[in-house]
């Protein structure tokens, strides 16, 4: 597992995981990207790896990038914003290995410094699956997060389970030393059975502050997502932690 931590600071950045995989994280990224928009602030993104790519007449693109491409101010290209783009939609370990492609947390760390270096008025740089996603047989994407000491934004998918799901993630996270800035409730099963007694306990137990519900969404609409979050803990506390 790698150790090292970046020491420089940097104006407003987060960590963006989700409790599981297609639990809406990018949905909540973007529509970090687009608030902090809305208040004026210039954005960036990243997202370091990508499994579940289509060819084009560019290269292989995955649509999740290309989402936070479309709602980052900065003018970044995709190769910037998705260094790694896998073709298959498994765990990035895998796809990289059946497509003996290298993936380091070193090579990925340095590439999102570059990003942060750039000094957005909020950074979002955005995970692959969970906390524990392996990049390669040694390290997982918890490492990237910690190499680059940054906040973490928790995304929770409202269905049955999130609660174990969401308690583990977080712990996880504290005990990789790392801050829990705040977490987001997505109602990813309109039909949830005891949502509102769901939420209360994760309300009552997450120890941070909630940034906001997303309802459930028939179609895609970043600017009703970005309606329902609130970027006070997220912009007041922006940066690496202290080390």
């Amino acid at each position: 597992m790698t150790s090292s931590v970046v020491r420089q600071r940097f104006p407003g950045a987060v960590f963006v995981t989700g409790t599981d995989t297609g639990v809406g994280k990018t949905l909540v990224a973007a529509g970090l990207l687009r608030a902090a928009a809305d208040r004026g602030l210039s954005t960036a993104a990243c997202k370091p790896v990508a499994a579940g790519c289509e060819p084009g007449v560019e290269g292989w693109r995955n649509d999740d990038a290309l989402l936070l491409m479309r709602h980052q101010t900065i003018g970044q290209s995709y190769a910037q914003i998705n260094p790694v783009a896998l073709r298959a939609a498994v765990a990035p370990h895998i796809a990289a290995a059946e497509e003996g492609v290298s993936v380091s947390v070193a090579q990925l760390a340095t590439h999102c410094q570059r990003i942060l270096a750039a000094q957005a008025g909020l950074t979002v740089i955005e995970g692959a699956g969970g906390w524990r996603v392996p990049v390669n047989d040694d390290e997982t994407l918890a490492d990237l997060a910690r190499a680059l000491a940054l906040p973490v934004v928790l995304v929770v998918g409202m269905r049955l389970g999130c609660i174990n799901h969401a308690l583990l993630s977080a712990e996880a996270i504290r005990r990789d030393g790392l801050t829990l800035a705040g977490w987001v409730a997505n109602r990813i099963d309109a039909t949830m059975p005891v949502f509102d007694a769901n939420l209360a306990t994760l309300d009552a137990r997450l120890g941070a502050p909630r940034l906001g519900l997303v309802p459930w969404l028939a179609s895609l609409d970043i600017g009703a997502v970005a309606a329902c979050l609130d970027l006070g803990p997220v912009i007041g506390g922006c940066g690496p932690i202290a080390n």
